[in-house]
């Protein structure tokens, strides 16, 4: 698949997406925001595909927005009509949120292979992704306090609710650095790598792994754990009822049974 500012290719139900600007370390122009979202909605209804692996091409993960993008928003200080302006920040912002966000919506479950630098909005998107794995040089920074910014791309949304507020709060308020061995011990990552190779080893393990398992299943087991991280056990509960409801008798359901009595894999349909 050709794009221009990522690689993405499909293989054994597995598709790997990787941002492609090395020369700017990943930096993240208007054309990549954009072009992410229509990747990840794409991928999200490709029926062949059931688990996805995010990486980075070069010698970073991503280093965020692409600061030639942030500098043109600040012409917006020209526009005289506050209202307009602020109307103008908000559409720009929501912009890119959707980006992220796409991530967090796509259907499939969403591994994060994060190797070097992950800043400011790469940050935002690890926090987007189901699963989040990187090697031991990697290092993760909420970097838009010292840019004068407050975070707004969903890091101070969604990371709370992966690992302790209050190492979140000194994140980003100090600007630091969380390296590869810190990140997993405060369970930002599942796991941290040696090395590159042996990062993109063990994930495509566990993708190649996820990819074995009921279509239904998987997209079903993410959009329930969505559903029940922003709502009370009572209502995860009754959202879970609903959804197993309509979905006990599926064909996937029938062809794990059918392997049982036949003693071999399940090999479910796309």
């Amino acid at each position: 698949m050709e794009y221009d500012q990522f690689n993405v290719d499909i293989e054994h139900k597995i598709a790997r997406v990787a941002f492609n600007r090395p020369e700017k370390s990943n930096a993240l122009n208007m054309d990549a925001w954009l072009e992410m979202r229509s990747i990840f909605e794409m991928l999200s209804e490709t029926a062949e595909v059931r688990v996805i692996i995010l990486s980075g091409e070069g010698k970073h993960f991503c280093v965020g927005i692409d600061l030639e993008l942030l500098m043109s928003i600040d012409q917006l200080r020209t526009i005289s009509d506050q209202d307009q302006r602020s109307e103008k920040a908000k559409e720009f912002i929501l912009t890119l949120q959707q980006a992220v966000t796409s991530i967090e919506k796509c259907s499939k479950p969403v591994i994060a292979a994060v190797h070097n630098g992950c800043i400011g909005g790469g940050v935002d998107i690890v926090a987007a992704c189901d699963l989040r794995y990187c090697t031991k040089d990697a290092y993760f920074c909420i970097k838009e306090i010292d840019l004068a910014m407050v975070a707004d791309l969903g890091t101070l949304q969604r990371l709370p609710k992966i690992i302790s507020p209050s190492i979140v709060a000194e994140m980003a308020y100090t600007g630091k650095n969380v390296f590869g061995p810190e990140a997993k011990e405060i369970h930002l990552v599942n796991e941290c790598f040696d090395t590159e190779e042996l990062l993109q080893e063990g994930v495509m393990k566990i993708a190649a792994t996820i990819a074995e398992k009921s279509p239904i299943s998987i997209r079903g087991t993410k959009n329930v754990l969505r559903h029940s991280r922003d709502h009370s056990v009572e209502e995860g509960l009754e959202y879970i009822a609903e959804w197993n409801s309509t979905k006990l008798f599926s064909d996937d359901m029938a062809e794990v049974f059918e392997a049982m009595k036949e003693k071999r894999k399940p090999d479910f349909k796309d």
